[in-house]
């Protein structure tokens, strides 16, 4: 493996488009840091401090993970990739509700870069609405940090306030761009590869404040967690279930056709992190709703702070669990038809052996599907709660760096970053990284 890098470094393409993406992913964290006009630096900096120890960010923990800590640091990237990301899940829900938009999604590369443009629009669209309600936030005191009661823009008036969400918004256009150069004259996955920075940007100041709070016990015992968590998901991402197919040959003229043997690979993880996205913004709604109402009485107020805010409390473990299950199956459903790949098939003469063509092929690959989203299912599950289990074992919650999502995109991101360098490299004759 260590040769294959030497090799993808002694090619003066591939080093020029490495050594791009890292100063890209440079710039990009530089920005994380550079606080927004209006803002007090030296309060937020104050604040970050007290809540690291209280874990009082849980509320936006989500949006801080994807920022790379630039959210609760009020920084030009505090938004981060985040409006991007539902705004690229929003479009991919409505390809199958709008048939207008399926079509477009059918018409190869002029569609998809229709689909693309719509995605653009709406990710500016998403970033005004949540900049804007990130700084209403941010006015009140206790209203972004619970604990602490500093005040973070000190001049409120409404000229900075609208400064502060251009400025936000425009930050999260700059990323966006940033990333599509990266797919465009990067090692690709240029979204992706941002979202990696962000995560693994977070690890070694979370591993250096488990050691001083903990101890180097603790410390080794998290790194070593850390660790089979990783093989453990490398294994399952890894894994699939493939089903032959076999294409009847056909005479034409003189010449043969067909007669070949293939399979369909069907992932036991097929949604990715999306699931574990979906039903951690849908717990994070009632949660925003409250943070409202944080002076209101009333009974669902309370109940909502006490059950689903706090993620060590039962209903909030449950809840989560069962809605990870849920938007697995429904990810997996709208992205992977078996009647469509049924049809396909017998198009083209393919045969699954021992399943006839056509409503028993879709009927058989459905039943095949169900089963393995399942297990698919109770892996992210697993994986999202990992967390909430580290805060029982090592009362490392706030400082755990190996968290469900973080390891997902982490581990996901990499390997898909390894493929395509590998892609690269066998293009000129060289040995690839993966074997």
């Amino acid at each position: 493996m260590l040769t294959a890098f030497f090799r993808a470094f002694r090619t003066p393409d591939l080093r020029r488009k490495i050594f791009f993406t890292v100063a890209i992913m440079a710039l990009f964290r530089l920005g994380s840091f550079i606080p927004t006009p209006g803002v007090d630096f030296s309060a937020v900096r104050r604040c970050v401090d007290l809540a690291s120890t209280q874990d009082s960010q849980g509320l936006y923990a989500l949006v801080n993970l994807f920022s790379g800590g630039a959210l609760l640091q009020l920084s030009v990237f505090a938004l981060g990739i985040m409006p991007y990301i539902t705004a690229s899940i929003i479009i991919q829900l409505l390809t199958v509700v709008i048939p207008r938009f399926e079509a477009l999604k059918e018409e190869g590369q002029s569609g998809t870069a229709k689909l693309t443009q719509y995605t653009r629009y709406l990710t500016i669209g998403l970033a005004v609405l949540q900049s804007t309600t990130f700084v209403a936030i941010s006015r009140q005191q206790g209203g972004l940090f619970q604990n602490c009661t500093e005040t973070l823009i000190p001049n409120d008036d409404l000229f900075t306030l609208g400064i502060m969400v251009l400025t936000m918004t425009a930050g999260t256009g700059f990323i966006m761009w940033l990333g599509e150069l990266v797919t465009e004259k990067g090692i690709g996955n240029g979204m992706s590869l941002l979202i990696f920075t962000s995560i693994a940007a977070a690890f070694p100041s979370s591993l250096w404040a488990i050691k001083q709070t903990q101890g180097f016990n603790t410390f080794f015992l998290v790194i070593g967690i850390g660790l089979l968590i990783m093989a453990a998901v490398i294994f399952v991402e890894q894994s699939q279930r493939r089903i032959p197919v076999q294409y009847a040959k056909r005479q034409v003229g003189r010449r043969a056709y067909g007669g070949t043997t293939t399979y369909i690979p069907i992932k036991v993880n097929m949604a990715g992190v999306i699931p574990v996205i979906f039903a951690s913004s849908l717990l994070y709604l009632p949660a925003l709703i409250a943070q409202f109402q944080q002076n209101s009485t009333a009974g669902w107020v309370r109940w909502i702070n006490d059950h689903l805010v706090q993620g060590d409390h039962p209903y909030y473990i449950t809840a989560y669990f069962l809605l990870i299950v849920f938007f697995t199956y429904f990810y997996v459903a709208i992205t992977f038809n078996p009647d469509e790949v049924a049809e396909n098939m017998k198009k083209y003469g393919g045969f699954i052996p021992g399943i006839r063509a056509g409503r028993p092929t879709a009927d058989y690959l459905e039943y095949v599907l169900s089963r393995i989203t399942l297990a698919g299912a109770l892996y992210l599950g697993m994986v999202a709660l990992i967390p909430l289990i580290a805060l029982i074992l090592v009362d490392a919650n706030q400082n755990f760096p190996f968290g469900g999502t973080s390891i997902l995109i982490v581990v996901g991101v990499g390997l898909e970053t390894v493929k395509q360098i590998e892609s690269q490299l066998q293009q000129r004759h060289y040995e690839g990284f993966l074997r």
